[in-house]
């Protein structure tokens, strides 16, 4: 549903959530090898999260990525999603078709209305915070 672009965005985004929570930048490297992405690749999303205001960057020895506490409650999903995806995921056809619409449906395409009514109430009512935390307690893991 989600490109591998965006969803490499959601994974970064969360890890540096919760090396923030615990005081610390991450480098894009470390960012990298923990979400299983190659280090260019994450490199370019890093930049687009940065440009988008969901994550800040810092330069110099001591810099990297890094998000404020107070940010990680404001910052959902929806976000990180438009950073990377626009917003094809809510207008998109459900089997990729151009010409999709309510006057000339696909077999799926109320089905899938409902459906993404539902994703975007889910992506613009998580935030950062709530994924980062499950991630600090256990709960939840980034890697396969």
């Amino acid at each position: 549903m989600f490109s591998k672009a965006c969803e490499y965005g959601i994974r970064a985004a969360v890890y540096v959530a919760l090396q923030s929570l615990e005081g610390r930048r991450v480098s894009v490297n470390e960012i990298a090898e923990e979400i299983d992405s190659p280090v260019a690749f994450t490199a370019k999303i890093l930049q687009q999260l940065t440009r988008s205001k969901v994550i800040h960057s810092v330069k110099g020895p001591t810099g990297g990525f890094e998000i404020e506490r107070t940010d990680m409650d404001t910052v959902k999903l929806s976000m990180i999603v438009h950073a990377i995806d626009g917003d094809n995921i809510y207008v998109g056809c459900g089997l990729g078709l151009k010409e999709c619409n309510a006057k000339k449906p696909c077999p799926l395409h109320d089905k899938f209305v409902a459906i993404r009514t539902d994703l975007k109430k889910m992506l613009e009512s998580t935030s950062l915070y709530e994924l980062a935390t499950g991630l600090e307690v256990g709960l939840t893991y980034l890697k396969r």
